[in-house]
């Protein structure tokens, strides 16, 4: 059995998993990089390695740094988190030659649907419906108008390394197809080092609904039903929730059925999500496989009652499942906000900088899976995102009463946020009626977005009130106080004693 877990991880979800080890009594190591010192996941654990500069190419993402952690630290397995090395699969083979377990699947499986054209043929293969398109990278461009030509337009061209939305392009015209294809590829080779690019059918008001998968080494594997995700900008989810308001219950197992035939497909084991596109007629086709844990599997542990990262651990212990799929069902209703510190009315800029008060709301129904407090500085180096809100509700309508009270009560002050943001969106009349797809941002832009005029106007008020603020307080510096914030002795105490374990 698994004696200590290193946390290849930062930020929320480093925090998130180490809640559940404490639960479970296993001993847990953080590692952070220079500027993640007064983070709030480095407090929280028992032991702390140093990995290196707070670049993640020269610390999260170094495969050596971390296996010396684990080594130095005594720690007999490693959990990925998200993001970084949680879908490597040179990570997880380097794991299982070092003699330590790798929180997640085997490299077999996290190679093979780590590529996309590589998961299409294997769906293909094994009877899942996948979207029309090519199954061999595009290497020749006068070939790719042809098959633009035999697709039709609009397509979608798609690297097949990645995700995110990097290397991906929507083409609707035939003379978009070569600058297309050209872009995609640049941009693939940036972000992943791989030019490889497919080519697809795009699907009109596409519904992004994805399936929570969990698999044992014993050859069980059951779902966990849906989430719904459709609220994305830039090919980024910004909002999910549990059950989705588009499929009936006969969708809902057939997709469920689908989505274990894809995990058994490639012999998967640990949590992982099967993504599909759906449209408006209810057909739907296999987008990817996510072979980690997702940002967003809060609110399937809300429906559902499972604690995921419990259950991967047990699974890395080489348990079987406990679960049984006749047994499980969706309790109510849970909705999750993700809260970016970001400028969202500035084409979501992210917004670095010291944050000067929180405060997060509380009540029945509500979770917060942060990590940030008074006086911690987001850095520039990582993903902007500092919390996840979750509510839940009996029904849906409840579900977002609730969630706008949580916003309401959510104050942040030293950055900016996507708090409003959400708020704006939790009142539009299609998200309210569920009737809404992945082009939902962009088609409630004017209801979502404040004017320009509005944002320099209210700059100028800001501008003009800092000034007189300032003409006020001259003179007065005999009697100033200090402006940084009050830093509570809890936490000067808990500093100390962080830096003395290091």
């Amino acid at each position: 059995m698994i004696k200590k877990i290193l946390i290849a991880n930062r930020g929320e979800i480093a925090v998130r998993i180490m809640r559940t080890c404490r639960e479970l009594g296993i001993p847990i190591v953080a590692v952070y990089s220079e500027v993640d010192r007064p983070s709030m996941h480095v407090r929280y654990a028992e032991e702390v390695y140093c990995i290196g500069p707070s670049p993640s190419s020269e610390s999260y993402l170094v495969i050596d740094k971390i296996i010396e952690a684990a080594k130095k630290t005594g720690a007999d397995a490693i959990h990925p988190g998200y993001g970084f090395l949680s879908e490597n699969a040179a990570f997880s083979e380097r794991c299982k030659k070092e003699g330590i377990i790798f929180i997640g699947p085997d490299a077999y499986a996290i190679a093979t649907m780590g590529d996309k054209i590589t998961a299409r043929k294997t769906m293909l293969k094994a009877g899942v419906p996948v979207v029309p398109g090519t199954t061999e990278s595009i290497t020749d461009e006068n070939k790719a108008i042809e098959i633009v030509k035999e697709i039709g337009v609009p397509v979608m061209i798609k690297a097949s390394a990645g995700g995110g939305g990097k290397g991906m392009r929507l083409v609707k015209k035939m003379e978009d197809v070569i600058p297309s294809v050209r872009a995609a590829q640049s941009e693939a080779k940036a972000a992943f080092g791989n030019d490889a690019v497919y080519i697809e059918k795009y699907i009109a008001s596409p519904h992004h609904i994805e399936f929570q998968i969990l698999a044992d080494k014993h050859g069980n594997t059951i779902h966990l039903f849906e989430r719904e995700c459709s609220v994305q900008r830039r090919h980024q989810k910004v909002i999910e929730e549990t059950p989705s308001c588009l499929l009936t219950p006969e969708v809902r197992k057939k997709m469920g059925e689908i989505a274990v035939t894809a995990a058994k497909a490639v012999k998967y084991h640990g949590a992982g999500t099967i993504e599909f596109i759906v449209d408006n007629d209810l057909n739907f086709y296999f987008l990817e496989m996510n072979t980690r844990l997702q940002v967003e599997h809060t609110v399937t542990e809300r429906v559902v009652g499972v604690d995921l990262v419990k259950e991967q651990i047990n699974i890395a212990n080489g348990l079987p499942l406990t679960l049984k799929q006749e047994n499980l069902f969706q309790d109510g209703h849970s909705i999750q906000c993700r809260i970016y510190a970001e400028d969202t009315d500035n084409n979501f800029m992210p917004c670095p900088g010291i944050i000067r008060h929180v405060r997060e709301p509380h009540g029945f129904g509500i979770r917060i899976d942060g990590y940030v407090f008074e006086g911690f500085e987001i850095p520039i180096y990582y993903d902007p995102l500092i919390a996840k809100l979750i509510v839940w509700g009996k029904t849906r309508d409840e579900a977002i009463k609730r969630m706008k009270r949580a916003l309401y009560e959510y104050k942040i002050t030293g950055i900016k946020t996507s708090i409003k943001f959400l708020e704006r969106i939790m009142d539009a009349k299609d998200f309210v009626s569920g009737k809404y797809n992945t082009h939902f941002i962009e088609n409630n832009e004017v209801f979502l977005f404040e004017s320009r005029a509005d944002n320099n106007f209210q700059r100028d008020i800001a501008a003009m009130v800092a000034y007189f603020d300032y003409q006020s307080q001259r003179g007065k510096n005999d009697i100033a106080e200090d402006l940084n914030p009050a830093v509570s002795e809890w936490k000067s105490y808990g500093r100390k004693t962080s830096m003395m374990r290091l």
